[in-house]
């Protein structure tokens, strides 16, 4: 094997756990940070555990509206009706938060969305459950199907409001992962989480997310509170090219869960950034080829390798090509042939597939006799 070293500051697209100690600590009983483009946790506390997560489900309720817009099922325009079910267990007189809704009306599916978004209206979720599966139970199967379909593997629904029920449960991890989700394939419905106010039947109520009026780069996602759950929140901001997802359980007031928020999101953007290792399609080496119509075949990246990293350890990646030489045709593109192995003190290390840049076809009989000939009399290939 053939090691070829590389230094400097390159990417890993890779989903990265950083195994060093944090050097920072949370009120909060549950949190998770992650990058949104690498996926790289950057902080963890008991991130796999199933808890109450109040309000901030009501994301999957969310993500089944925006899923059936996509598929053309369902468009902002439609209107759906209030159900005196709805009215009951999410209206005003139920004590949880509503978008006042009135029995019978006709609602349009953006203010739906606007009203579960912005006014976390426990109306507007059973309103939208019943219209779209005929009964909020038939929803609730939806949105556990979905859940496992995205891979979210510690959460399991009862309702599609967030309302406490001791078989609806989440961990902060799925939540942060239904949160990229939501960024990644809705881009153009995401806008509605940054909105800070709407009015519905004359009554105006604000985002509840304190990070839209306390950090500039905020835009999302979805706050929480139930007396078992705490003051809850699911968060995103974009600071330049990167973005941060944060949730986090248990604060013991607006003001804790508005001051961690703000605390823990500027220490992720403060200590951590992205670094380019390569390129798709760049060329990290050139193998020999024995018997080809080319002497040599480039090594190349299949996708672009970004990596998320400590600032501090930006200098210390020692990343090496590693491959077998030389390599027999005929050789076909996007053929494996090597790897690139990232290695940084404190992270596990980690490889990433390096591939064929070109197809190599095989040397005719005359040409392979001559190869033979060549490479007794002078060695070469």
């Amino acid at each position: 094997m053939k090691k070829y070293l590389m230094t400097g500051g390159l990417i890993v697209g890779l989903m990265m756990n950083l195994s060093m100690a944090q050097a920072i600590d949370t009120k909060a009983r549950n949190m998770i940070l992650m990058d949104y483009t690498t996926g790289t946790h950057l902080f963890e506390k008991d991130i796999e555990q199933a808890i109450p997560p109040a309000s901030m489900s009501k994301l999957m309720t969310v993500y089944m509206i925006f899923d059936k817009l996509r598929d053309g099922s369902l468009s902002l325009d439609d209107t759906f009706k209030v159900s005196e079910n709805a009215w009951r267990k999410g209206g005003a007189a139920s004590g949880g938060s509503t978008m006042f809704l009135a029995i019978g009306d006709e609602v349009r599916v953006d203010e739906l969305l606007k009203g579960i978004i912005i006014q976390s209206g426990n109306d507007a979720c059973i309103v939208a459950a019943e219209n779209i599966a005929g009964d909020e139970e038939s929803f609730v199967k939806l949105m556990n199907a979905k859940a496992k379909e995205l891979g979210l593997k510690n959460s399991t629904f009862a309702n599609a409001t967030g309302l406490p029920h001791p078989d609806h449960k989440m961990s902060v991890e799925d939540l942060a992962i239904l949160a990229r989700h939501i960024i990644e394939e809705f881009p153009q419905f995401y806008h509605i989480f940054s909105q800070k106010e709407f009015v519905y039947n004359n009554i105006r109520q604000g985002n509840r997310n304190p990070l839209l009026y306390s950090m500039p780069y905020a835009d999302g996602l979805k706050t929480g509170h139930t007396d078992e759950a705490g003051y809850c929140l699911t968060a995103s901001a974009k600071k330049g090219d990167r973005r941060i997802i944060g949730v986090m359980t248990g604060l013991n007031s607006n003001k804790e869960r508005s001051e961690e928020a703000d605390k823990m999101m500027s220490w992720a953007f403060r200590e951590y950034d992205n670094y380019t290792l390569a390129k798709k399609g760049d060329k990290l080496a050139d193998i020999p080829v024995w018997y080809g119509t080319d002497k040599t075949v480039p090594l190349v990246t299949q996708e672009d390798i970004v990596k998320t990293l400590k600032k501090s350890h930006y200098n210390q990646a020692k990343v090496m090509v590693v491959y077998d030489k030389p390599v027999k045709a005929p050789v076909e593109m996007g053929q494996k042939l090597g790897v690139l192995r990232i290695e940084i003190a404190g992270y596990d290390t980690q490889e990433v597939p390096l591939v064929a840049g070109q197809t190599i076809n095989k040397m005719g009989l005359r040409a392979k006799f001559l190869a033979n000939l060549k490479y007794l009399v002078s060695g070469e290939l």
